[in-house]
């Protein structure tokens, strides 16, 4: 039995999100779209090609017309018009159509790319999510957002293009390495920060479950994160205005992720985003200087980063300028007005971004502490 939950695209049912803790009911779920009569071609990276490929192409196997693997390599690197270049032409070779389905099995990479593959490929045929990390679970899959990076500037090429389906298997999270994991779990910490205080009180209550991977409690908190982002999502799909909430450390998150060539997870770059966010909201006068601190230090036992070396602040300012969320010359800057309320604000200056990224820069201080 798996719980479910439908998102909402200009206030009509537009696909579900189902819960479990296994791939038993895939082909199940799968049927409601006549596979019978449809060729899937699996897209994934050579991770989890090697961890989850040959188990779902054993369930759908005798379901579907025919089933193929596509695998490319992992990493941020490639998430790339390359890489979707060499998925067009697997496409083509096996005359795929536009009745044809594409599943995304993987992490946020692979959702992205392969959601912005189906959205462009003989202008647009259907796929299906099937995430595996938990930034996926949590966040990327869910809302539309398809895209690659250009040039190393993140997400600059894409499309809003919506799955027919996300399939939550729960139990892929014990595959993650540690490290994987925690920066995942960056972004269900930011779900609470932004639009949910008693989700983030729930979240440093069950630390301890959270650390063991217990199945109940991963069940309930990726239902729970998704629960916020459809809630975003649902009253703005297109991000013009409140889907804005979602880019909570993302402005100096993705700038240090560029400045440091990708060598950070993007989750851990995100918590230090996050961190100079929560700052500037403290000097702002929104948080009090306990409030701040609390947020900052929480990132610490769920072994995300709060400070880091080598970073040049007026480069990751400058990195700023670049983000596709600048309009019209002028950063919207999320910031917290509190614990669970996010706000969007234009006239966040660079002495403030400069302040925040001074922050969260190591010093031979916090080496004694």
């Amino acid at each position: 039995m798996a719980d479910r939950m439908t998102i909402n695209y200009e206030k009509k049912p537009c696909y579900d999100i189902v819960f479990t803790g296994d791939f038993e009911l895939l082909p199940d779920e799968l049927a409601a779209f006549g596979i019978k009569e449809r060729k899937l071609a699996i897209i994934c990276d050579t991770n989890t090609e090697r961890l989850f490929a040959e188990s779902i192409v054993s369930k759908v196997t005798g379901h579907c017309k025919k089933v193929i693997v596509h695998a490319f390599a992992a990493g941020e690197e490639n998430k790339t018009l390359t890489t979707v270049r060499e998925i067009y032409r697997h496409l083509i070779e096996e005359k795929f159509d536009r009745k044809d389905l594409l599943i995304a099995l993987g992490g946020g990479v692979v959702g992205d790319i392969t959601g912005f593959a189906a959205a462009t490929y003989l202008r647009g045929v259907d796929f299906v999510q099937i995430p595996t990390t938990l930034i996926a679970q949590s966040d990327s899959s869910i809302g539309g957002k398809t895209g690659v990076d250009f040039d190393g500037y993140k997400n600059m090429v894409g499309a809003f293009y919506m799955p027919k389906l996300v399939y939550m298997n729960v139990g892929a999270l014990k595959e993650l390495d540690d490290r994987q994991f925690y920066a995942g779990f960056a972004e269900v910490m930011k779900h609470g920060l932004i639009k949910d205080a008693l989700f983030y009180e729930w979240l440093l209550d069950h630390m301890y479950e959270i650390h063991d991977r217990d199945m109940d409690t991963l069940l309930e908190m990726v239902e729970r994160s998704c629960g916020v982002k459809k809630l975003v999502v649902e009253r703005d799909p297109t991000e013009k205005g409140d889907r804005a909430f979602l880019n909570f450390g993302h402005t100096i998150g993705h700038a240090i992720e560029k400045a440091k060539h990708f060598s950070l997870l993007h989750g851990e770059c995100i918590a230090l985003g996050m961190v100079a966010a929560a700052f500037i909201s403290w000097k702002r006068g929104n948080l009090s200087m306990e409030e701040y601190y609390e947020v900052r230090d929480m990132f610490v036992p769920f072994n995300l980063p709060i400070s880091i070396e080598d970073i040049d602040p007026q480069e990751i300012l400058t990195l700023t300028k670049l983000d596709k969320k600048v309009d019209g010359g002028q950063i919207k800057f999320v910031l917290l007005k509190k614990v669970g309320k996010a706000v969007i604000d234009r006239t966040v200056t660079d002495e403030e971004i400069l302040s925040g990224v001074q922050e969260i820069l190591f010093s031979d201080e916090d080496a004694t502490q």
